[in-house]
């Protein structure tokens, strides 16, 4: 009897020292940095554990979930239809977080969906359908140009349920914008084509231009030259009435000088005559000229050459 006592003893205190060793081991749970946990009693939401070592009690507090408060970022690929039925496939990174570390958000995050597949599955349709909601107002040939309009209207919508959800949007990246290879074709034929069309033109107005100038050219030249033939003109024209005043005024004295001496003023004739012959046969570069050297002639001549100087008589009135 003293033996069965002795061996009930020995099972309750091992019993005792088991029940003490598992109450004490429920007692504490430690929690990852970044995470915080959630505890709930007999199935209901009771509080939120923060990182590091933290007390619970054991039996009626269960760790139910750990949830990440850091930022998660998830992959995006998928398709959307033009207003003129073509394809356009879309690749995303979305970049969010939990909305912040209140126990109102948190409780939130953590009973707002079953599980977290649940979750992915409507972030994923919610951006998908925000993206092809927009796609379907513009056509193909906009997609490429309103990549910043396509992620600001998004942004404006998946931010505002995420917050329902207790998430905050941090970024969303346009990663990859693609058509099919049809409508790729498509499109290097229309820009290949505008690349011609604008080559043309400008090929066009630089002829125009090029044109234009010469022509500036050409009338600044004729004008220069106009203006230069003038002057010459005008030098030539000073130049010959100098000479000529000059030879009158050397006429007139040498014809006074040879009066004074008793001289015929024919000789000074005849001695122009006799110049003009030696000028003829030293500048004449081979060209032929006939005058008659004849006495005769040469008195005819002169006779002439005295009635160009003699003075005229006054007009009748």
């Amino acid at each position: 009897m003293e033996e069965l006592l002795g061996l009930l003893t020995l099972v309750g205190v091992a019993f005792f020292g088991l029940f003490t060793l598992v109450v004490i081991g429920g007692s504490f749970t430690t929690i990852q940095q970044g995470c915080v946990g959630i505890v709930t009693r007999f199935g209901k939401f009771g509080r939120v554990l923060r990182p590091g070592l933290n007390l619970k009690i054991p039996i009626i507090e269960t760790v139910s979930q750990r949830l990440s408060l850091q930022n998660r970022a998830v992959e995006l690929a998928f398709q959307a239809i033009t207003i003129d039925q073509a394809n356009v496939h879309f690749k995303q990174m979305l970049l969010f977080s939990v909305l912040n570390h209140d126990e109102d958000t948190i409780m939130n995050v953590a009973f707002k969906f079953v599980d977290e597949r649940a979750f992915m599955t409507a972030l994923v349709r919610s951006v998908e359908g925000s993206v092809r909601s927009f796609v379907a107002t513009k056509k193909q040939s906009e997609i490429l140009g309103l990549r910043r309009e396509i992620i600001d209207s998004v942004k404006e919508q998946l931010d505002h349920q995420l917050s329902e959800w207790g998430y905050h949007l941090i970024d969303l990246q346009m990663n990859d914008i693609a058509f099919d290879e049809e409508i790729l074709r498509s499109m290097a034929k229309v820009v290949a084509s505008s690349n011609l069309r604008a080559a043309a033109e400008n090929e066009g107005q630089a002829l125009l231009i090029t044109r234009t100038k010469q022509a500036e050219a050409e009338g600044n030249a004729i004008r220069i030259a106009a203006e230069a033939e003038k002057v010459a003109a005008q030098l030539r024209g000073q130049g010959i009435a100098l000479f000529r005043h000059e030879v009158a005024r050397g006429m007139t004295e040498a014809a006074a000088e040879m009066q004074k001496a008793n001289l015929d003023v024919s000789f000074i004739l005849f001695s122009m005559w006799t110049e003009s012959l030696k000028h003829f046969a030293e500048e004449g570069k081979g060209n032929i000229i006939f005058l008659d050297g004849s006495p005769d002639k040469m008195q005819d001549t002169m006779q002439r050459l005295v009635a160009l100087q003699a003075p005229k008589a006054p007009a009748a009135r």
